[in-house]
């Protein structure tokens, strides 16, 4: 199996939900963000663009080229597609931040780490995580399916996708259940069938990093129609459009 989502933009509601979920689930100090919203702004003619934000995180390449330039074998990716690092071996070489061509790695400095209420000790909630999910500063950090559900998950006989324990935080998390996680191998996987009925694209596939993150879009988002007369007819997809 190879684990993926889509990210169907016409139910996000831009609420941060997906990053504070992240947040939340791995302990992530206040200066290191996994999932981000990205905002998209007007074309050089001034034309609004088709959606002004969307999710992104580390997108699991299949051809990942942050695990060819890795020295150490810090990054490296599992049989299940996932894309992970291996604190201890990171050397904080930071090949791997240069060469992501998303952008979606984090790399952690102590002043990223300054605490919630800097200057003021730390929070319970901090004391938790450098208990139960710590993270050394000079090494890289990112979005990694939150694998250690997955796996407990399917030790306990749990479908990835389908039961809450055995899924992503941030998909669990969506009120708007824009994000699907599943299997991309599995043909009848709800994955797979969004890709094939809505037309799902993966960002920038010109790099030839093949992405398992899919996006699906629809001509409305939230209450605004993307073809009224203010901004009138929109031609262009959006994948053409990022």
């Amino acid at each position: 199996m190879k684990w993926g989502m889509v990210v169907d933009l016409s139910k996000c509601v831009r609420c941060y939900g997906c990053v504070v979920a992240c947040r939340v689930e791995h302990f992530l100090p206040m200066g290191a963000d996994w999932p981000r919203l990205m905002a998209v702004e007007p074309d050089r003619n001034g034309t609004p663009p088709v959606v002004s934000t969307y999710p992104v995180r580390c997108n699991q390449c299949q051809e990942a080229p942050c695990v060819n330039v890795c020295p150490t074998g810090a990054t490296y990716k599992r049989e299940d597609g996932i894309v992970a690092v291996d604190q201890d071996k990171c050397v904080g070489c930071r090949y791997c931040v240069v060469v992501c061509p998303y952008q979606n790695r984090v790399f952690l400095t102590k002043s990223k780490d300054k605490g919630f209420f800097p200057d003021r000790g730390l929070t319970d909630f901090e004391k938790a995580g450098k208990r139960l999910y710590p993270h050394q500063h000079g090494t890289t950090g990112k979005c990694n399916f939150c694998m250690e559900r997955i796996d407990a998950g399917m030790a306990k006989g749990l479908k990835p996708g389908m039961d809450r324990e055995a899924t992503p935080a941030c998909v669990n998390t969506c009120q708007a259940r824009a994000l699907t996680f599943g299997d991309l191998d599995g043909h009848d996987s709800q994955v797979s069938r969004l890709i094939r009925e809505r037309r799902g694209f993966q960002l920038h596939p010109e790099y030839g990093s093949n992405p398992s993150i899919y996006y699906v879009d629809s001509p409305k988002i939230g209450m605004v129609h993307l073809g009224t007369a203010a901004q009138g007819d929109v031609k262009e997809s959006l994948a053409e459009r990022m």
